[in-house]
């Protein structure tokens, strides 16, 4: 798993030019799920995007996490984060989980942050989405999960 997160004064998605998730300030989340992919992997991200000390504090130092500020969470499915461009000029998805199997991982990511008790909204897994954001910061970071074949050091 891969998550691309933004720390967001506020996010939306629209799905056909109807707006279907609003949020204000917290995370912007793009979750891309891999082949292989477990219950582990889900756990490590929710508490690395729950915990992370990326809110400012009174002294403008990132030294608060979401669930500090119980700040608000756009989680977005991005299969394209699978993607490899290593060969060629077109990106291959091999390491894209199968769709039915991403969805209920996805789904479980949502349940879990839902149950530390903040709001979060949804894209439409599948769907084509506008996602609008304005970027806090910006602060942007590139989370993959432990167990992830390109883990980021």
């Amino acid at each position: 798993m891969k998550i691309v997160l933004q720390r967001v004064k506020e996010a939306s998605v629209c799905v056909a030019d109807q707006t279907i998730a609003r949020i204000g300030p917290g995370v912007c989340l793009l979750v891309g799920i891999e082949k292989g992919d477990t219950q582990e992997d889900v756990r490590y991200l929710v508490n690395k995007v729950t915990e992370l000390r990326i809110f400012p504090d009174r002294e403008g130092k990132m030294n608060l996490s979401l669930l500090d500020i119980q700040g608000e969470v756009l989680a977005v499915s991005q299969f394209t984060l699978a993607g490899s461009v290593k060969k060629g000029r077109r990106p291959s998805f091999d390491k894209a989980e199968v769709p039915e199997k991403a969805e209920i991982l996805l789904e479980d990511f949502v349940q879990q942050i839902k149950a530390l008790g903040l709001r979060i909204q949804t894209g439409v897994f599948g769907a084509m989405m506008d996602v609008q954001l304005v970027n806090d910061g910006p602060v942007t970071f590139i989370i993959p999960s432990k167990r992830s074949s390109d883990r980021l050091r």
